[in-house]
């Protein structure tokens, strides 16, 4: 008898073991999937041209200061906020260097 019921104990372990294994299975592969049942869209990237629209909107060389912005905002996938400094929130844009080590990002 108490075979018995050492046995039947383990089996339910290993079915507790079991289905909580398929049950993180399944809530993974349902939060990979958007409420429609379709693949969720990836996360939105920046359009660096209206980023650096604003970001060069006050710059006395508005045209050379879109083109910089345009090229560290491909490098880097970001342009600090506001019109001027706020390097902080984007420190990829902020290390970019010329050649002569002057900061290449508006």
């Amino acid at each position: 008898m108490a075979l018995s019921s050492r046995t039947l104990m383990v089996s339910m372990l290993v079915s507790f073991m079991l289905l909580q294994c398929f049950t993180e299975a399944a809530d993974h592969q349902y939060e990979m999937l958007g409420v429609n049942g379709a693949p969720s869209p990836k996360p939105p990237t920046l359009d660096c041209g209206v980023a650096c629209e604003g970001r060069c909107k006050l710059s006395s060389r508005p045209r050379l200061c879109k083109r910089a912005c345009g090229s560290c905002c491909d490098k880097c996938s970001c342009v600090p906020p506001g019109t001027s400094g706020n390097y902080e929130s984007c420190p990829c844009y902020f290390n970019l260097k010329t050649h002569n080590q002057t900061r290449k990002c508006p």
